[in-house]
């Protein structure tokens, strides 16, 4: 392994100024749990040192053996933040730092611009700086804004920008949109033990069955932890898409597709390990979208990058699929990344 270089593309940081706006700015109605959450225990000191401080975390790789970290702007990004000339300005500002951290250490640091969805042509332009002169690798997009998904009309604009300059859009999970949020508000289901993978799974088979993907083909977008249990439902997507769609596709508002919806999944998407140190998953995982749809992410500073790098180190994985998982696939999705 030694000779292998590792890349982390799910590594996240937040400003001074995005964790004093996560104090004080207004939120939308439907994300008041969420930002709840993230203006208590998430802003704990420890957490923001862990956040915030880029030289320390220079030392947690170097132990780790993590190579190269690919930062994102902490979940949710500004998507939750009113007034929406409020949200814009904290992610400019977010993502002009996120930069400069990265000019200061090239070899160590790569960035996934943030942008604020809320303002589609606001969020068109940033990613043409994103991708321009902030020199940054590609996007994170935390999910639903204001209850709306990226299928929604309003947002082709945010995808047309995206898919003219390549940027492979890493789609993270938040807490379940206001409209599905109900049955997970109890037993700590809301967030990383169930919520996050069914708003994220939702996400994602939003926009394959949308016809997004039939608009924009060439859109590539990253899912974390193993791919929010899709790979394991793709023959069923399939099955039960074909079987409502001949069945009563005008009633329940389904779109005639190009392809099936598991070949979107493999044409589309790739899958990160971050927070799957599983594996048996892993294995399932790879036999169903390939070795050049997984990626290396840790998700610091959710979870040990110790423990995700001695993870992948042990894996049952050829030389071959470990290059690729480990360093090679996140050079090819994400721009800048070649040593």
């Amino acid at each position: 392994m030694s000779n292998d270089r590792i890349i982390a593309v799910e590594e996240h940081f937040a400003t001074r100024r995005y964790l004093e706006a996560a104090a004080e700015l207004d939120v939308w109605s439907g994300d008041e749990l969420e930002m709840a959450q993230m203006r208590g225990p998430f802003l704990a000191p420890w957490m923001i040192e862990r956040l915030g401080n880029l030289e320390a975390r220079l030392a947690v790789m170097d132990e780790s053996g993590t190579d190269l970290a690919v930062l994102s702007l902490n979940p949710p990004g500004v998507q939750p933040y009113e007034p929406v000339a409020a949200a814009t300005a904290l992610v400019e500002s977010a993502n002009e730092e996120m930069a400069e951290a990265v000019r200061r250490h090239p070899d160590r640091f790569a960035g996934l611009g943030a942008v604020a969805p809320q303002d589609p042509d606001h969020a068109a332009r940033e990613i043409d700086r994103i991708m321009g002169p902030l020199g940054l690798a590609g996007l994170m997009i935390c999910s639903h804004t204001r209850g709306l998904y990226l299928d929604d009309p309003c947002y082709e604009p945010l995808l047309a920008a995206a898919e003219e300059h390549g940027a492979t859009i890493y789609l993270h999970p938040r807490y379940p949109s206001a409209q599905m949020i109900a049955p997970y508000r109890d037993y700590g289901m809301v967030a990383a033990v169930w919520g996050y993978q069914a708003d994220a799974g939702t996400h994602a088979v939003r926009l394959i069955l949308s016809g997004v993907l039939d608009r924009h083909p060439r859109l590539r977008f990253v899912l974390g932890h193993l791919g929010e249990g899709l790979p394991l439902w793709m023959q069923r997507l399939d099955n039960r898409y074909a079987f409502a769609y001949e069945a009563a596709a005008a009633d329940l508002g389904m779109v005639k597709l190009e392809l099936t919806p598991s070949e979107y999944l493999l044409r589309n998407f790739a899958v990160t390990t971050s927070g799957m140190d599983d594996p048996e998953a892993l294995a399932f995982v790879l036999g169903r979208v390939g070795e050049d749809n997984v990626l290396f992410a840790v998700d610091y500073p959710y979870e040990d990058s110790n423990a995700a790098t001695r993870f992948l180190c042990d894996a049952e994985l050829t030389d071959a699929q470990r290059a690729k998982i480990s360093h090679a696939n996140a050079e090819r999705l994400f721009r800048g990344l070649l040593s």
